[in-house]
């Protein structure tokens, strides 16, 4: 398991308060260092998956002192060795989850939800390459667009907001999703009067045409994305980004409108809807699954309904979206 540092900056005459911690025990080594001001810097090596109830508790007993400070420092590696937890702590306390800390989690996703010039640059840029690389059906171009995501992110934000009840994070969400749809519908309505847009081309008619194999391919998508995210392992999001596109369908619907057949734009559209609605669904409920849920019990509270109440709209959605498939194959 992974190693955290946590540094806490605390009034010298308080740190001896951190040996009195409920998860004191969890705590590897511990150094102090003083500083100026009569404060001190209190050091804690700490497991990964121990990292977050710590972090918790830390906030919860000293956050009233006005130089309070917590800083999380990822270890790639220390000797000696630590020895790796068992499933049940020596205290008596349940097994750490399997994930890292929450704050981690929320830093690490809030990056794809802020609406930067990086972020409508990505998104012009996946455009371009997605549109050239359907418009001469070599996937390798396309995957090329599938790896640069800029939708991906937004969603998975969205996911966390939903779960931790976070409104702020939710509308930014939003914002990005629409920032960076927007951006790359009107570029392939754009590209569509550049280029010679051929619907029977494999790459372009594989992405008008929705099954339930889609739906599921989605929703696993979905789920292993918030497992990279809260594992600490951001290079298996390659994999999900390539298994669930939502930029090329999205760049076809445009490309596809933008020429004037809108039956395949409708398809393209239904495919969208379903990569967006099976992410969204099963990154909600992987994120519940993990244990992820607010500090204190008021939010925690919030973050209920909000889920319920989002978990209820995708499953409704996704009802009329397999119905919308189904009548499709019928036509």
């Amino acid at each position: 398991m992974p190693l955290r540092l946590i540094e806490i900056i605390l009034p010298r005459d308080s740190a001896p308060i951190v040996e009195q911690l409920q998860n004191f025990g969890s705590v590897l080594d511990r150094w102090d260092d003083q500083l100026n001001d009569g404060k001190v810097t209190v050091q804690l090596l700490v497991h990964a998956g121990n990292a977050e109830a710590m972090l918790d508790e830390l906030e919860e007993r000293f956050s009233h002192f006005a130089d309070f400070r917590i800083i999380l420092v990822p270890i790639e590696g220390t000797l000696p060795r630590p020895v790796e937890p068992d499933d049940e702590s020596s205290n008596g306390h349940p097994k750490s989850p399997e994930r890292i800390s929450r704050e981690e989690i929320y830093s690490d996703v809030c990056e794809g939800a802020r609406i930067s010039r990086t972020f409508l640059a990505q998104a012009v840029l996946a455009t371009v390459v997605a549109s050239v690389g359907l418009t001469r059906d070599d996937n390798a171009v396309i995957i090329g667009a599938m790896v640069i995501a800029p939708l991906l992110g937004p969603n998975i934000s969205l996911c966390l907001a939903t779960t931790l009840g976070d409104t702020k994070l939710a509308i930014t969400s939003l914002k990005a999703n629409a920032a960076g749809m927007s951006v790359a519908l009107a570029l392939s309505l754009l590209l569509a009067t550049v280029f010679v847009v051929d619907p029977e081309l494999p790459a372009i008619q594989s992405r008008t045409q929705v099954s339930g194999g889609d739906i599921l391919l989605a929703l696993a998508s979905g789920c292993a994305g918030v497992l990279a995210f809260t594992s600490g392992a951001p290079t298996a999001l390659i994999g999900v980004m390539v298994a669930v596109a939502i930029l090329p369908p999205f760049v076809v619907f445009g490309l596809m409108v933008g020429s004037g057949d809108f039956d395949a734009a409708r398809g393209a559209f239904l495919l969208v809807a379903t990569n967006v609605i099976c992410v969204n669904l099963a990154g909600v409920l992987t994120f519940a699954a993990q244990g992820l849920r607010p500090r204190v019990w008021w939010e925690a509270e919030r973050a209920k309904n909000a889920m319920r109440l989002s978990v209820g709209i995708w499953v409704t959605l996704l009802a009329v979206l397999i119905f919308l498939i189904y009548q499709a194959s019928l036509e």
